[in-house]
């Protein structure tokens, strides 16, 4: 135990706090590198808005993926400083990772693909931040298009992480205005042009809702017979998003207008039995 005794104790401890301070300067100088440029990339993006006139959804994507860009480089920045810190070479290391990137090279096929599709995604802006869309099978509202996946969150609250390898088909329902559309269903007995025009009349008062709508509501007419029902439809134009509103706001006053005519021809009915 003799070489314990040789040690220079105070020597190592020196160089062990030395090694310690500069990891914790390190890690405090990539975490106030990453809060400042993201501040400038949001100020940048914000003027940007405004001055080139981009939508607030193509802003946030683009955003985004440049915050992701930020730190990817400063995390391989804190970390050649790391190694330089114990000793290692930067330029070995990347070297070496350049040898081994080639070994493995083959087997990430998929990565280069995400990457890829992403850029494509982004380069020709088939999706943005806010947009309602269907892709993989899923719908929900998109989060964040990256590199290497999109992020989408789906109606009931779920997160969808889908590799941009995965989208095959973009389907956008965020680019122009949106259908509204509503089937009623009637005896078949009832009075099919009285019906139609009570229908349209509700139509004509939705309140609120009304400023969503961009065309109609109109009566398109019978959409289909059943040995006892008659269904007739109800189309709209509506504002991006807000199809579902509008849905339930015609269904609503078609309801109450339908109770209406059949409460009125009830007390017609009555007063002529007692006439």
């Amino acid at each position: 135990m003799n070489w314990l005794n040789e040690l220079n104790w105070g020597a190592i401890a020196t160089d062990g706090l030395l090694l310690i301070g500069k990891l914790v300067l390190a890690f405090l100088a990539f975490y106030v590198a990453r809060a400042i440029g993201r501040k400038v990339i949001s100020q940048s993006f914000v003027k940007m808005k405004k001055q080139r006139n981009i939508s607030a959804g193509r802003s946030h994507t683009l955003e985004k993926l440049a915050v992701n860009v930020l730190s990817y480089v400063l995390i391989f920045i804190l970390v050649t400083f790391i190694a330089e810190m114990f000793g290692f070479s930067p330029s070995a290391l990347i070297a070496g990772a350049g040898v081994i990137g080639l070994a493995v090279g083959f087997g990430a096929q998929g990565l280069v693909s995400d990457v890829v599709t992403g850029f494509f995604l982004l380069l020709e802006k088939q999706v943005d931040v806010g947009d309602y869309v269907t892709v993989a099978g899923l719908d929900g509202i998109v989060e964040e298009v990256g590199l290497r996946t999109t992020q989408i969150r789906g109606f009931d609250g779920t997160l969808y992480f889908i590799p941009n390898r995965n989208i095959t088909d973009v389907h956008n329902h965020s680019r122009g205005n949106m259908r509204a559309l509503v089937d009623v269903s009637i005896p078949f007995e009832d009075n099919m042009d009285e019906t139609i025009k009570v229908i349209q009349d509700a139509c004509a008062d939705l309140g609120d809702v009304k400023e969503l709508i961009k065309e109609g509501p109109d009566v398109v007419g019978v959409e289909d017979l059943s040995s006892s029902l008659v269904t007739i439809r109800v189309i709209a134009k509506t504002e991006n998003m807000h199809q579902w509103t509008v849905e339930r706001k015609i269904r609503q006053v078609i309801k109450q207008a339908m109770d209406e005519y059949k409460q009125s021809q009830e007390d017609d009915t009555a007063n002529e039995k007692d006439e």
